[in-house]
């Protein structure tokens, strides 16, 4: 029993001093996986607030495992063979509003919804994070793409991987570090 007590008084003495988002200053470092139609790979953020509930940051995505598709090529044409790295890889800078404070649900939690603009695309994500010591937590983020770089409708063969690998909704998950 003195044991329990024991480990329950330390996380608790090392969750109070624990905050997700901290205001102006605060740099935060994310890594983690990317999941998504056709492909997964790995995601990294680096936000850093420039207010007391606004941050500023970019966000890297590379795609290591793609799926074949074909549907709606041609029998013989294969457009996910050999991705390219410039198909399997996305640049983002980002803006995210943090609502912990806001919402007042824990002091270790934060929920930042915001906007994406990459590459690739114009998107929006809705992210939340949870920090379980000073410097680590874990974070999940969803991320939307409203408006993608096409030229026009007929894109040929080539461009297909990159318009449907960095353009579709994405669920990321993975560790946070306070810097």
């Amino acid at each position: 029993m003195k044991a329990i007590f024991t480990l329950v008084a330390l996380f608790a003495c090392t969750t109070i001093y624990a905050q997700a988002y901290q205001g102006q200053g605060d740099t935060k470092f994310q890594v983690g996986a990317n999941f998504q139609s056709e492909g997964t790979g790995i995601t990294s953020t680096l936000d850093y607030g420039i207010g007391e509930n606004i941050s500023l940051g970019v966000k890297g995505i590379y795609l290591l495992g793609v799926e074949d598709y074909n549907e709606g090529l041609p029998q013989d044409a294969s457009a996910f063979e050999n991705p390219e790295f410039g198909d399997r890889f996305d640049l983002r800078v980002r803006f995210n509003a943090h609502l912990g404070n806001v919402i007042n649900i824990d002091e270790n939690f934060d929920l930042y919804p915001g906007l994406d603009l990459g590459l690739k695309n114009f998107g929006g994500h809705l992210g939340a994070r949870y920090f379980f010591s000073e410097g680590f937590g874990v974070f999940t983020e969803l991320n939307v793409p409203f408006a993608n770089y096409t030229a026009d409708e007929d894109f040929s063969i080539s461009e297909f991987p990159r318009q449907q690998l960095n353009n579709q909704f994405t669920i990321s998950f993975g560790a946070s570090f306070n810097l």
